[in-house]
């Protein structure tokens, strides 16, 4: 039941992405080709009135084919003229239009990702606040922070939620002379902003050695009503995207190797796992992570990745018309195959963390 559930998480994801861009493509009377769940072989297809509806042999993703009928002819000059004569072509449209259909992907996994968010919150047995309420025993923080702060930034991060506090405290490598994590804390205390510069927190030691911190302070809760609830969701929705871009910048400069990567598999397996062990909550928390980590990496201006194409439309807007299709066609080619790469060594750290039960 936990891997069916996995399954059906993976299905749903992808399927939300395709089915944007699609929505968007007929709203904005493109012509689509074929609407694919998958990559590879075609396993299953059905022609509809205009499209194909396929399924395909490898579940990593989809597509929608649009349309594009360019037909190239040649000058008096050699040089290649491109002659367009589809209205419904994709390359047809206006710049917006073509936009649209592009971020229409990325939007409905941030849609699903919120909805997500404000069902774990809804099951949830309490909403944290960032306002401190008490301090536990052994608190050394708060020599500088006191009941009532409410956390706005941590050593620059602007704080969303309670989440965001998490990820600060435990990601940081900046001690004091006692071997201490400081770090510098922004507050609203008595309604006015006040700068805590190197607020210290006591380290603790982790099963696999190494040392995290020690939260010394509790948080209000919210009430659970209507607003909150809807707010809450918005704050934890904006949050987890931007900690996606923090990890991604992070992995890039080399704070993480490419052996922490996962993909599907690792994936599938943490859900299975959340399914069997974790509330409900944290399921439903861990699924708008993922479906928002695919709406926000999506969006990454990477060649073949919607982000990629906006990229391109933008590059037509600016110069008024488009970049060579041969050209455009190579460089997304080269920034897929840069993502099977990622993917492949990806899907290799999965298998061997199976094997090894690491």
């Amino acid at each position: 039941m936990s891997v069916l559930i996995a399954i059906v998480v993976f299905c749903v994801i992808i399927l939300l992405h395709e089915l944007g861009h699609f929505i968007a493509a007929k709203l904005c009377g493109i012509y689509v080709k074929e609407f694919a769940f998958g990559m590879g072989p075609v396993l299953l297809k059905k022609q509809g009135k205009e499209t194909t509806y396929a399924l395909r042999a490898i579940p990593i993703g989809g597509f929608c084919s649009f349309e594009t009928d360019i037909e190239e002819e040649t000058d008096s000059e050699g040089n290649i003229v491109q002659s367009e004569t589809n209205p419904r072509a994709f390359n047809r449209k206006p710049i917006w239009q073509r936009m649209v259909v592009m971020l229409a992907g990325p939007l409905m996994n941030l849609i699903l990702g919120y909805i997500v968010v404000v069902v774990s919150l809804c099951s949830s047995s309490v909403i944290a606040s960032t306002t401190i309420a008490e301090f536990r025993e052994q608190s050394v923080s708060s020599s500088s922070l006191k009941v009532d702060d409410e956390i706005l930034s941590i050593d620059g991060t602007t704080i969303f939620s309670i989440s965001d506090v998490t990820y600060k405290l435990q990601n940081s490598d900046r001690r004091n002379d006692d071997g201490n994590l400081i770090f510098d804390i922004t507050v609203k205390r008595n309604g006015e902003k006040v700068v805590l510069k190197d607020v210290e927190f006591l380290t603790t030691e982790k099963s696999d050695g190494s040392t995290g911190v020690y939260f010394d302070f509790k948080v209000y809760r919210i009430e659970k009503t209507f607003g909150n609830i809807v707010t809450e969701a918005f704050r934890e929705s904006a949050s987890t995207a931007r900690l996606i871009l923090m990890t991604l910048f992070d992995l890039i400069r080399g704070k993480y190797g490419l052996n922490t990567l996962s993909g599907p598999i690792g994936v599938g397996t943490i859900i299975a796992e959340a399914v069997s062990k974790y509330t409900f909550a944290d399921l439903m928390y861990l699924i708008s992570l993922i479906t928002i980590n695919v709406g926000v990496f999506n969006l990454i201006p990477i060649p073949s990745l919607d982000g990629g194409r906006l990229v391109f439309l933008i590059i037509e807007a600016i110069r008024r018309k488009p970049v060579k299709p041969q050209v455009e066609g190579m460089i997304h080619f080269a920034g897929f195959a840069l993502l099977m790469i990622v993917m492949i060594i990806a899907m290799f750290n999965d298998i061997s963390r199976l094997v090894t039960g690491g």
